[in-house]
């Protein structure tokens, strides 16, 4: 049938992607591979060209800049429950940004295993594999710069930060969902119980985390518990929580989290029927 369509226009710093890299080194083409590398370090990581890591390897020092970067990205979509949908290194910015999602999808209910693209029959790029993915595809860029950087034990090494600066991110990133200013002791417990509750109660994740960040603000729990089926689990992780946030100043945790977890996501539901409204001519669900 035909479809009404739009053109969108996208804009990024560069659209350079793993793939690019790939596709020279695929081809034996050390020179392209070269130049396009000089280009991407030169114009967006200058400073890897006066490093004294990796004895001066300015292209060593470029692919574990880029793992860095994607560690902070990868946390990001954990953290706000984003499923990216085709996770392959033609998809991945060299820049850590978040480009070509394909049936991408925030989750409603916090199902680990999500996978938001029917074509995915493996679940390769389920939800929570996504990070060991993208670990993969940071691997296979670093086979494709191999000509430049040497040694394989060199690209290992600039890639080992990646598995180090991920979950401090995701850390990093959970704690300031929680209200919590700084790093308290007993705190990594606390995060997998909950994750654990929400994902046995299959509970919305948006909701739940903006639920949570009012309840903090105005010290009522029950609009929290209302989410749960498992309202024991969930007042035995209350209480560990609470002796968390007793630690800190709960007018600034609760300002943190409403900054920290969105009020709104896209969800693909709402999404589809402002789309088919539109096709109507009733334009008010836009």
């Amino acid at each position: 049938t035909l479809e009404t369509a739009a053109v969108v226009a996208r804009t990024a710093p560069s659209f350079v992607r793993f793939g690019h890299f790939e596709h020279f080194a695929a081809r034996n083409q050390p020179e392209q591979l070269r130049m396009l590398a000089d280009h991407v370090i030169d114009h967006h990581y200058p400073e890897c060209r006066t490093t004294s890591a990796f004895g001066g390897n300015a292209y060593a020092a470029f692919l574990q800049a880029v793992a860095l970067r994607t560690a902070a990205l990868v946390a990001q979509w954990q953290a706000v429950g984003f499923c990216h949908g085709v996770l392959n290194t033609d998809n991945m910015s060299i820049l850590g940004l978040t480009i070509d999602y394909g049936p991408f999808q925030f989750l409603d209910a916090f199902v680990p295993d999500h996978i938001c693209n029917h074509s995915d029959t493996q679940g390769r790029y389920a939800f929570n594999r996504q990070p060991n993915v993208v670990y993969w595809n940071l691997f296979c860029l670093g086979q494709a710069l191999q000509p430049l950087i040497g040694e394989p034990d060199v690209v290992l090494q600039a890639l080992e930060p990646y598995r180090k600066r991920f979950p401090v991110e995701f850390m990093a990133r959970m704690r300031a969902k929680l209200g919590l200013v700084a790093a308290h002791a007993g705190e990594a417990p606390v995060m997998d119980a909950l994750l654990q509750l929400l994902a046995a109660n299959a509970v919305d994740y948006t909701i739940f985390w903006r639920r949570l960040s009012h309840t903090v603000a105005q010290n009522d729990f029950e609009p929290v518990r209302d989410l749960f089926a498992d309202r024991a689990g969930l007042d035995a992780w209350l209480l560990s929580y609470s002796e968390l946030l007793a630690q800190a100043d709960k007018g600034l945790a609760a300002d943190l989290m409403l900054k920290t977890n969105p009020r709104f996501v896209l969800r693909n539901h709402l999404a589809e029927q402002a789309i088919r409204s539109a096709k109507l001519g009733d334009l008010f669900e836009l």
